[in-house]
């Protein structure tokens, strides 16, 4: 059944104390059509067939320049200050959202641009938006307000399916939602009164508990916890369930929102045949427009308002001990950034028991490096062998053999990375990873129901305009599951078979480019290594290694920094040609891209030297080379610590690159919008109401982009990778993880709130596919670590010796074990060392191979000299059995855990049952009193008796009921309660 609607809105006329001409005008708004059976087309304007009224005749650009209809100038007033310029010029109705125009921009005062504003605004006029116009003589900056009247709110907020909270209800109602939990206490004689005498203690507890968890909550003086209300889907016809009438009822962000919607799909041109001549977002890139904007509610420096109370309860940084208060949060930016600071805040706290744990093992390694056998061994000179060159041989055969004392430092910062609570700690953030993601699967339940989420399905999503534009000449359709709406049907050989071999094939491309640059850092490494092995100053050489472990890693975070920018467009527009459905669809589609693309950035070089490097260098003599150069080896303690060093500067050197960067950045971009008003202000003093006019102070912040949250979480994920995949070499990754964050946290409130214009308000479910990735990073991160531990630690070697090889069990004679044997003489002529310091027939190189003589008779050659040992089989098949055992051990502890931990709370499950249960109940009995009322009325117009007989054969009689929906806001009433009385529920700001 269609529906239409008319409205008509005024600009009011009146003369400002400037004297500026103000003209009145009516507005005629003509509502679109909708029905049932397809809504998301009420929100298009008529892309299809183009019925719109024609204003402009013309089939081009040009034809539209030559039938340009004059402008209409609106009203030219005098700008109120600060407090009053979030309102229309009457005060009355709020400004939902600006749109500004510059006429010193080229691209802003072409003919062109004219048409398709007057096009747009005039489509906009029609769909029910009310528009007045803010031009001061000199100023070249034009600001366009909108307003949303409450026909538009209600109509479209049916359209977009918006939850709304419901009239308010009598408290013993929302007490007995969640006691079914407790009827067992009320059929066991005595449990009900030791139930009761024992609740008194657990409140004592409780009470002294909370006293402490004070100090850490929002003041609640300022951030009042908020009441559980009911909701259910917005309808018009059943606003009788809905305080409609409340001022506040539509919130700001629900304003934007709706405005936003209508602003993406209204069209620019009469003209037809560009079927993608719709939407601010191209007006914005086609420069039509400067910006388009919902407005903050005013100052963050003046008292009043919800931003500056965010500013000096959550930025701040004196308030870092308080958990965020999110639910206010949620209201003012809605609830997809609000999620986002609900999971920062939840990943921060739970990597506060991570980093404790990793920073004692850190303190335990570092207290017991004095009694390290190894170490000591090298440190003291009781163990001070002739070592093969590290390097080839050049010209002047300047590469000399070296002593392993040299390797000191390198060994004992080895011990600190690689001892036994290497094993305990990888075991014990493989579980954290999966309580984590189980934690915060119970939370964020918690989170989507508090915040009407519970029950969203992303179907219920309007379909993006872009994919409707793009399938607007397809004919086949087809039938929404969920909201039973004909939809177009994407072709599928012609359409998504080559977007995804496309996307496919492009990602492969990017991948192995990513690959390529690590291989170019590589080759780096290897030529710098063999420079600095001849270098004349001996410290240089003895920390060759480490020389060029430090700048190598540099080189690749400048590396992953500059791809970055290349990948994010070349994946945007793969995105685009998928043709997703909806906005929720396109964000999970690129963000699956993006991130495997930065994984391959971010971590290829570290599995490189995690699992590749100095395992196929071959042997002295016989050197296994890539493109002409010899391999790199890892130093005597292993590769673990240039493992470490790789892991902390790129994690650590990028983050505080990006903290910088964020901060930095949109001070600059804010500064040179600053410079953009001054100019656009032509000669208005500063102190002038042009200047503090809240729209204009808003023009000067940085736009917050569509993608810009979606840095912010690939930022952290990426540290939640390096947390956990390499956590093994890295113990204190989660500390410096958790010091990042917390102030990470504050400096993103912050950046947001006071330095970007306010971001539309978006509805979503969760974190969308940002869970899935987390959860393949837990899973990968037990196959790395156990591969870390197994193969580039010397746990298992340093294992197998004291086991077997040991006479006393300790580590007495390990490094000697782990050095093989090499012949000077088995060296070929152009391998010689002629200027060697000392004759040397025998030298060492960490391996496990053949001797060059026989075990039991020195002086005859061995015929297998230099293969691999037995020992190292024996070692290889001791590595693979852990990480056998490893992963096996720690997938089935972790399928325990998820069994143990269930998704949902069972007392929310339950709560969220009994919530539909009385929202289905009250609507249920109000159409049961207005069907009364209907009845009565009739019954008392024909004065006919048996007009009760119109009654349903079900109906009974509502009882302790209101006797009218719109008393007091009270749509259910009991007069007395049977249930025992349950708490609500705390505000979401344990984060």
């Amino acid at each position: 059944m269609d529906r239409r609607g008319s409205h008509k809105g005024y600009v009011r006329a009146k003369n400002n104390q400037a004297g500026f001409e103000v003209r009145e005008r009516p507005i005629e708004l003509e509502h679109v059509s909708y029905n049932r059976e397809g809504q998301y087309n009420a929100a298009l304007d008529s892309m299809e067939d183009g019925t719109n009224e024609a204003l402009v005749n013309g089939s081009s650009d040009e034809a539209c320049v030559q039938t340009k209809i004059p402008k209409l100038t609106g009203a030219k007033k005098e700008l109120f200050d600060h407090n009053s310029t979030t309102f229309f010029d009457d005060g009355v109705r709020k400004i939902d959202f600006v749109l500004v125009w510059d006429e010193l921009l080229p691209s802003n005062v072409s003919e062109i641009s004219d048409c398709k504003r007057e096009v747009f605004e005039s489509n906009l006029e029609k769909e029910g938006l009310q528009i007045e116009y803010v031009d001061t003589p000199g100023v070249s900056l034009h600001f366009i307000k909108l307003h949303a009247p409450d026909e538009v709110l209600r109509r479209y907020a049916e359209i977009l399916k918006l939850r709304m909270p419901m009239k308010k209800i009598e408290q013993d109602v929302i007490n007995c939602v969640g006691s079914t939990s407790m009827e067992f206490l009320l059929k066991i004689p005595g449990m009900l009164q030791f139930h009761n005498a024992t609740n008194e203690i657990v409140h004592e507890v409780k009470s002294r508990f909370d006293s402490i968890l004070d100090y850490f909550r929002p003041d609640p003086h300022l951030f009042p916890v908020k009441a559980q209300r009911f909701s259910a889907v917005y309808s018009r016809d059943k606003e009788y369930l809905f305080n409609v009438e409340d001022e506040d009822f539509f919130t700001s962000s629900i304003r934007s929102r709706i405005v936003d919607f209508i602003l993406k799909r209204k069209r620019f041109k009469e003209d037809t045949d560009d079927e993608f001549a719709f939407g601010i977002e191209r007006l914005l890139t086609e420069g039509v427009y400067s910006a388009a904007y919902p407005l903050h509610d005013g100052s963050d420096h003046v008292d009043g308002n919800l931003r500056s109370l965010l500013r000096t309860e959550w930025t701040a940084l004196n308030k870092l001990h308080r958990y965020q208060p999110l639910d206010y949060v949620k209201d003012y930016f809605g609830v997809k950034i609000a999620l986002y600071f609900a999971w920062l805040g939840f990943y921060t706290h739970t990597l506060l028991f991570a980093s404790v744990v990793g920073f004692f093992c850190f303190l335990f390694s570092f207290l017991s490096l004095p009694s390290n056998i190894p170490s000591n061994d090298i440190c003291s000179g009781r163990f001070n062998v002739v070592m093969c060159p590290i390097c080839d041989y050049s010209g002047d055969n300047s590469c000399d053999y070296w002593y392993i004392f040299e390797t000191c430092l390198h060994s004992r910062a080895a011990y600190l990375f690689d001892n036994g609570t290497t094993v305990f700690f990888a075991v014990f953030m493989s579980f954290w990873a999966v309580l984590f993601l189980e934690m915060w699967k119970r939370y964020s339940a918690e989170i989507t129901h508090r915040w009407d989420l519970t029950g969203f399905d992303h179907q219920e999503e309007h379909p993006r305009p872009q994919y409707l534009a793009r399938l607007t000449h397809v004919k086949a359709k087809r039938v929404n599951v969920v909201t039973q709406t004909l939809e177009p049907r994407v072709p599928f050989w012609r359409i998504k078979v080559p977007a995804a071999l496309l996307s496919i094939s492009l990602i492969l491309l990017l991948v192995s480019m990513a690959m390529a640059s690590v291989m170019g850092v590589i080759l780096y490494r290897m030529s710098l290594l063999a420079s600095l092995s001849i270098h004349n100053d001996q410290n240089i050489t003895a920390n060759a290694m480490l020389i060029t472990t430090a700048t190598a890693a540099f080189i690749n975070l400048c590396c992953i920094l500059l791809f970055n920018r290349f990948y994010e467009k070349i994946a945007l527009w793969l995105t685009e040609q998928e043709l997703p459905r909806t906005q929720s669809e396109f964000e999970d589609s690129l963000t699956l891209k993006m991130y495997l693309l930065q994984f391959v950035n971010h971590y290829a070089s570290i599995f490189y030297i995690a699992f590749f490097k100095g395992k196929f260098i071959g042997y002295p003599g016989d050197y296994n080379r890539f493109f002409g150069y010899r391999q790199e080896e890892c130093g005597t303690g292993g590769c673990l610590v240039e493992l470490c060093i790789q892991l902390a500067i790129i994690m650590v050197g990028k983050q505080a690159m990006n903290t910088c960067m964020e901060m930095v950045l949109p001070m600059v971009f804010k500064w040179f919008n600053s410079i953009r008003v001054r100019t656009g202000m032509g000669k208005q003093p500063k102190e002038s109401q042009a200047y503090k006019a809240q729209w204009a102070k808003d023009y000067q912040l940085v736009a917050w982009g569509s993608e810009a949250l979606f840095a912010e979480y690939l930022e952290m994920v990426l540290q939640y990778g390096f947390v956990t995949i390499f956590v093994a070499a890295f113990p204190l990754a989660p500390l410096f993880a958790l010091l990042n964050n917390v102030l990470e946290m504050r400096l993103d409130a912050r950046k947001i709130l006071t330095l970007h214009r306010r971001p539309v308000a978006q509805r979503v479910k969760d974190i969308g596919v940002w869970y899935t990735i987390l959860d393949c990073l837990g899973k990968l991160s037990v196959a790395t670590n156990g591969l870390i531990i197994a193969f580039t630690s010397d746990f298992i070697p340093r294992l197998i010796y004291t086991l077997k090889y040991s006479p006393d069990h300790s580590l007495s004679g390990y490094v000697n074990y782990t050095l093989a044997y090499f012949s000077t003489a088995d060296f070929s002529h152009a391998q010689q060392v002629s200027n060697a310091s000392a004759a040397v027939d025998i030298c060492r190189y960490r391996d496990l191979r053949e001797t060059p003589w026989l075990p039991s008779n020195p002086q005859e050659p061995n015929p297998n000299k230099y293969a691999l040992s037995a020992d190292f089989w024996y070692i290889l098949a001791a590595r693979l059995t852990f990480v056998l055992v490893f992963q096996n051990f720690v997938a089935l502890v972790t399928m325990v855990i998820r069994w143990i931990i269930p998704d949902v709370p069972r007392k929310l499950s339950e709560r969220i049952r009994q919530e539909a249960y009385f929202t289905n109940e009250i609507i249920i009995k109000q159409e049961m009193i207005r069907a009364r009322g209907s009845v009565r009325g009739a019954q008392a117009a024909r004065g006919d008796s048996t007009a009760r007989l119109l009654r349903p054969r079900s109906y009974v009689e509502p009882q302790n009921i209101s006797p009218s929906p719109y008393d007091d806001g009270v749509l259910f009433k009991r007069s007395k309660s049977s249930c025992p009385r349950i708490s609500t529920g705390k505000s979401i700001d344990a984060v």
